[in-house]
């Protein structure tokens, strides 16, 4: 099998990249690099360049006999989205779209889509479940939401085949040290808390402490990212088995707040974190726990 790994030079796609050829899987790797790093794409063929190019997508699948395509690419930014929407529409929107019909063009009947639990409705109670109502509250959320329609659409008129994952907390890197979570600036919660235990950085903000959790603070799911990345081989079996499309949460079903998380760095390192509590952003949800069942 050969797979078209969009973003693969991102956290996530760095992974299921590693993964994908682990398993046996060649990739062929479009990043444009404006979040990703090139030194993470350790396997596989890699191109730098935009999703959303045609010409470059007219070269790979012609050149190549694409089997799938893992689609991680994409703005992934709560707050930027908010700033930004023209840009979360055009690049995860509008340029999905071009890659969408490049596939469609060269017969390429097979998708495995990244999407976001950011997609569901932020006042349902307990463990979400694929079915729970989906009310996104932020354009990043919208943007993918909008794509898992759009597969659906595909589906009926062309017989496109999907999975898509409705990512929750992705956390974690590959145990061997090969690759690991590199962001610039980083904004996800452990990395910035272990800087902080680190002395890289002086605090963490607590972005609202008046939440209606158990501690005040937000509660989420976190899945490492080697799951993740297992999850798309299987769904890659899975489709090419004839398996139908469909929409599938990526978590564990259970959750820990900020202050959960804050407390356990600072009891493993046995370092003080500097805590600094925050007003809430806007975009964030209470809770966001999977129910995987």
């Amino acid at each position: 099998m050969r797979v078209l790994v969009t973003g693969g030079a991102g956290y996530i796609g760095s992974h299921v990249n590693l993964s994908l050829n682990e398993a046996g899987i060649k990739t062929i790797v479009i990043d444009n690099l404006t979040l990703g790093h090139k030194e993470l794409v350790v396997s596989g063929k890699f191109y730098e360049g935009d999703f959303g190019d045609v010409a470059l997508l007219e070269h790979v699948f012609s050149s190549y006999d694409i089997d799938a395509v893992v689609h991680l690419a994409g703005s992934t930014d709560v707050d930027e989205s908010i700033e930004k929407p023209n840009l979360y529409y055009q690049n995860n929107v509008g340029k999905t779209l071009t890659l969408l019909n490049v596939m469609k063009k060269y017969d390429v009947k097979k998708i495995v889509f990244s999407s976001t639990s950011a997609v569901y409705a932020d006042d349902l109670e307990g463990e979400v479940r694929e079915e729970g109502r989906v009310n996104p509250i932020c354009p990043y959320a919208r943007s993918k939401l909008f794509i898992e329609q759009v597969l659906g659409d595909y589906r009926e008129a062309y017989e496109m085949q999907y999975v898509v994952f409705r990512y929750f907390n992705a956390a974690g890197a590959d145990p061997l040290g090969r690759i690991g979570e590199w962001h610039e600036p980083e904004v996800h919660l452990i990395p910035v808390v272990l800087d902080v235990a680190a002395g890289v950085r002086d605090h963490v903000k607590i972005f609202g402490t008046d939440y209606p959790t158990r501690d005040g603070t937000c509660v989420r799911d976190y899945i490492h990212v080697m799951d993740i990345s297992r999850a798309h081989i299987r769904a890659l079996e899975y489709l090419s088995k004839g398996g139908e499309s469909g929409v599938f949460n990526l978590g564990y079903g259970s959750g820990y707040s900020v202050k959960e998380i804050v407390d356990t760095v600072r009891r493993v390192t046995k370092k003080e974190v500097k805590a600094i509590p925050s007003g809430r952003r806007k975009g964030d949800v209470a809770t966001s726990i999977a129910d995987s069942t």
